[in-house]
């Protein structure tokens, strides 16, 4: 799992284009070893952060897998966060020495 922001005070983060990518698209994570691990993206979803899907981001799975989650959706000014997660859900393709 990776975590990162969408944006911040002084503009874009590292996942600020998250929002754009879509099934079939593929991730590259430096592994141990310098090991090139690529992810295929399965689906990317937006929840509400008051109903985050905790059991299908962190429960067990039979393969390798890779979630990426940032903000997104609707910003609340008043309270200076976004109201929604956007979780990328994607699975191990291969991995590369």
């Amino acid at each position: 799992m990776i975590v990162g922001h969408v944006d911040s005070h002084t503009g874009p983060a590292v996942f600020f284009r998250l929002r754009d990518v879509t099934a079939g698209d593929t991730i590259k994570v430096g592994g141990r070893a310098g090991r090139t691990l690529r992810f295929a993206i399965d689906r990317v979803k937006q929840h509400p952060k008051d109903r985050f899907p905790t059991e299908r981001v962190y429960g067990d799975t039979s393969l390798p897998t890779l979630r990426l989650i940032t903000c997104g959706g609707e910003f609340d000014g008043s309270s200076g966060h976004y109201l929604d997660n956007v979780i990328v859900f994607a699975s191990l393709v291969r991995a590369r020495p």
